[in-house]
């Protein structure tokens, strides 16, 4: 007897796997469309915590550099504590890179590109108005010398979420 009952439930096992089978195949797929996805940085450029990273390929001076920052709704980059700033480094490698520190003179506190001042976090060496990045330092420069340049600005989140229509 109990071997006709395991039987059994054997059999109604594998009808009802069958069934549902047949009853999942013959539904309909829903498609739900996604018009945009996650996208934090723009395609060429890498990122870092909340920000994004622009690396050049060419050489320009600081202020034709910021400008190139400026039409890709960015700025020479800033780097707001020592795992960006190592990042940078890293990435950058043996290149100098320009940054978007500025002072008035000598005299003057460092500044970022939106004017906040800078914590002096790495002490930038030199006497000049323009800041960038060299082999292990930060080091200051006027601004027509052509160096490589990085970009920077917050990742860009959007995800617009949709609601299936009921079919």
């Amino acid at each position: 007897m109990e071997k006709e009952v395991k039987i059994w439930y054997r059999v109604v096992f594998v009808a009802a796997v069958i069934v549902l089978s047949a009853f999942l195949s013959s539904r309909k797929t829903e498609q739900i469309p996604i018009k945009n996805t996650y996208a934090a940085c723009p395609q060429n450029w890498t990122g870092v915590g909340n920000k994004c990273f622009y690396f050049s390929e060419m050489a320009k001076n600081w202020t034709v550099a910021q400008n190139l920052c400026m039409a890709q709704e960015a700025q020479l980059a800033r780097f707001d504590n020592q795992d960006e700033l190592d990042f940078l480094m890293r990435f950058k490698g043996n290149v100098d890179c320009w940054i978007g520190l500025h002072r008035e003179s000598s005299k003057h506190p460092w500044k970022w590109t939106d004017n906040t001042e800078y914590n002096n976090m790495i002490p930038i060496r030199g006497v000049e108005r323009y800041a960038y990045l060299s082999s292990n330092r930060i080091s200051s420069s006027r601004s027509y010398i052509p160096r490589m340049w990085i970009c920077s600005k917050l990742k860009n989140y959007s995800l617009n979420c949709q609601t299936p229509s009921p079919v």
